[in-house]
């Protein structure tokens, strides 16, 4: 029964370390979210085939010039987050939130566009051509 109890607690305490170590130049919590929400925008038009898609270079390159990042320091911090799975959740829970946004701004749009309303002071009549 020792052994057993101390497998245990052997095993919760292995669990606590994510066993990932903290890369030297881990990027901040904030500016990876940031990445990881133009790399998920990105990974969507490649999926969609838009403008003949988007290649991991070009994707790599974008972040190197947007964020001054390069591909290692990338994939490290990224390896280190997603190892706290509860933290990781949360950083994707922020980029739903912001295209959730943008779909919304986006929706906005279109329907604005497809529904024109016509001024207060228009002096609209039978010969006045409708814009839809």
């Amino acid at each position: 029964m020792k052994k057993l109890a101390l497998i245990i607690v052997l095993f919760v305490f292995s669990c606590q370390n994510n066993g990932v170590e903290k890369p030297d130049n881990l990027i901040e919590k904030d500016k990876m979210v940031d990445i990881l929400y133009d790399v998920s925008l990105l990974e969507a038009v490649r999926s969609q085939g838009i403008n003949g898609g988007v290649t991991n270079k070009e994707i790599n390159d974008f972040v190197k010039r947007k964020y001054n990042v390069d591909s290692t320091q990338f994939v490290k911090s990224n390896r280190y987050y997603a190892a706290d799975v509860e933290e990781y959740k949360e950083m994707y829970e922020k980029i739903k939130t912001r295209v959730d946004e943008e779909l919304k701004k986006a929706d906005q749009t279109v329907q604005g566009v497809s529904q024109p309303s016509t001024p207060a002071n228009s002096t609209q009549n039978s010969d006045t051509p409708k814009v839809y």
